[in-house]
């Protein structure tokens, strides 16, 4: 709930600041901030897809502060292990909070404003600069019976939706500490199964040095419909998820995950056998993102999914400069997942303002605010989104942006720098947005013609001249991840097409709720087996528990879907 008790003596100070400093509230030598709310407020943010909870903190908790006299109080259920409870509570209560980043397709948007969840923005944006984004926004509101605009699409784009909308990596893909594949010559991997031994092998080299390390760390806070650490590779073969169901990005296969001869068993097999092997870090069943970051960072694991996790975590400019760090690995018969733009927005993240806030118009300006050039930068800033603030971490030449000497340690060397005290004080990290949120996708320009992305920077990609470079593009023959995979047509790019699902029936919103939780126990279960035997009998029993609730129904709806999803029908 938004927090009004301030003295007004306070809030008559306050205003009085603003109006010495003829520039605003806040001023540096590059941005300059008018602060014209009064009274100082907390926001209390229901974040379903944050990693960390509690005040927003630092530069950008700063940069919040000075524009909108506001303070982001972060609550998620992925804090505690994840999970819907937390959003149920709060949903049957009837405040979800005063600002909401939740899932808005297949109806869910519309249940929320149908039971009063939502309040209506539509009078007050009249005039924001959002509504460039406009026919997103309506393409996502018009199935609202009552009318209105209740809520906002991440990840928009004016590219076509046939475009990639990643940058120089892609979202997925296998990535292993590449001085270590050096250092074993190289070897070929045909199959993602090849990657076990080739892992036990680092392991070993690692192990010499009194190392402790592991191919593979794990975390639940993500897990939904299924595990999604067992998703992950699967996406390395061109599948994403849609419910319950494995859709190929081309719409030529869907695949029942608890089917035989799906790939969802078969990376549920991988990974039995990874932790057979002692591959599988025993932590994974009970730590979180942060905990399994750290990991990376002090390079205790040898495997990541997602570049954009192992990457800011272990490539350091002293490890590139010494040649250590995760780059892709090429496996023969991969073809990656790749999302292609979206031009009304993804669906499945979105961001809206709850019908109890007190204060439902500066929330607005918040939201409007976060889809400026400004906001883009700062907001989806992290070591592989955004640059960040103008001046402390770049700025623009004539030539176009630039990283400064601080935003170079903090984002290309990942040293744990100190912000000054101008700009919030803490460690550039800890200032980092912990609303999770992309208002837009990385291939997006702003409106001056240059990336939101540092990373795609021309000023940016002549400065890794490192050796960890220098040896993955020679062995390579490409500049970057994505020229290689796609030189060699090993990226599959899902169309960025919007389709919404009717909502979905009590009785499925049922069977998905027992039905997940089933996957997701014995999925975790199964990978920590103590033998073949054992598994196989967890296999049987998920099938038979989550057939025994409905699960037909669920897959027969998710196919029907996710080909309409992907222009099948």
């Amino acid at each position: 709930m938004i927090i009004k008790n301030f003295h007004k003596l306070l809030s008559v100070v306050m205003a009085l600041i603003c109006c010495i400093n003829l520039t605003g509230c806040y001023a540096d030598k590059k941005a300059s901030y008018e602060c014209p709310y009064k009274e100082f407020i907390v926001v209390d943010v229901l974040d379903l897809f944050a990693n960390d909870q509690g005040v927003q903190s630092g530069w950008f908790g700063e940069i919040v502060r000075k524009k909108f006299n506001m303070e982001l109080n972060i609550i998620t259920p992925n804090y505690s292990g994840g999970g819907d409870r937390l959003f149920e509570v709060r949903a049957a209560a009837g405040n979800l909070g005063d600002l909401i980043i939740c899932r808005g397709a297949n109806g869910e948007l519309e249940n929320l404003v149908d039971v009063g969840l939502l309040y209506n923005m539509e009078s007050d944006l009249r005039g924001k600069e959002i509504l460039k984004y406009k026919d997103a926004i309506k393409n996502l509101n018009d199935n609202i019976p009552q009318g209105g605009i209740y809520a906002i699409p991440s990840q928009v784009s004016t590219n076509p939706p046939d475009v990639s909308s990643e940058g120089n990596e892609p979202i997925y893909g296998p990535y292993i500490r590449w001085d270590l594949y050096k250092e074993l010559g190289y070897p070929v991997l045909d199959t993602v199964e090849d990657l076990l031994p080739l892992l036990k092998e680092m392991q070993k080299l690692c192990q010499k040095n009194g190392e402790r390390t592991y191919g593979f760390s794990l975390f639940k806070e993500w897990d939904d419909n299924m595990m999604n650490a067992i998703k992950q590779p699967c996406c390395m073969y061109g599948y994403d998820e849609y419910g319950v169901v494995l859709a190929k990005a081309d719409g030529s296969d869907y695949q029942s995950i608890i089917d035989e001869d799906s790939l969802y068993v078969r990376m549920l097999n991988f990974y039995f056998e990874a932790n057979q092997m002692g591959l599988v870090d025993p932590e994974s069943i009970n730590q979180n993102y942060y905990r399994c970051f750290e990991k990376y960072r002090q390079g205790q694991i040898l495997y990541s999914p997602w570049p954009w996790m192992c990457q800011p975590a272990y490539n350091s400019a002293l490890n590139m400069e010494q040649g250590r760090g995760f780059m892709m690995v090429p496996i023969g018969d991969m073809k990656i997942y790749s999302y292609g733009c979206y031009p009304y927005g993804n669906q499945d993240s979105i961001i809206a303002v709850g019908s109890q806030a007190e204060d439902p118009e500066r929330l607005v300006d918040f939201i409007d605010w976060l889809y400026s050039d400004e906001g883009i930068m700062t907001g989806q800033a992290t070591h592989s989104g955004t640059a960040g603030p103008e001046g402390l971490t770049w700025e623009m030449h004539e030539d176009g942006p630039y990283l400064t000497d601080f935003g170079k340690k903090v984002l290309l060397d990942s040293k744990e720098m100190e912000v000054p005290d101008e700009y919030g004080g803490g460690t550039w990290e800890s200032g980092i947005s912990a609303l999770n949120y992309k208002a837009v996708v990385q291939c997006e320009k702003s409106a001056a013609g240059y990336y939101y992305y540092y990373d795609m920077w021309d000023s940016v990609k002549v400065l890794d001249k490192s050796a960890l470079k220098k040896d993955w593009c020679e062995k390579m023959k490409a500049d970057t991840t994505m020229e290689y995979l796609q030189k060699n047509n090993m990226l599959l790019v899902a169309t960025g097409m919007l389709y919404t699902a009717e909502a979905e029936s009590m009785e499925q919103l049922t069977i998905r709720s027992l039905c997940k939780q089933a996957i997701q126990e014995y999925s975790w279960k199964m990978i920590f087996a103590a033998d073949r035997e054992t598994f196989e009998r967890l296999l049987e029993e998920m099938r038979a528990a989550v057939i025994s609730y409905g699960y037909n129904i669920l897959l027969e709806y998710d196919i029907e879907h996710a080909k309409k999803a992907r222009g099948m029908e």
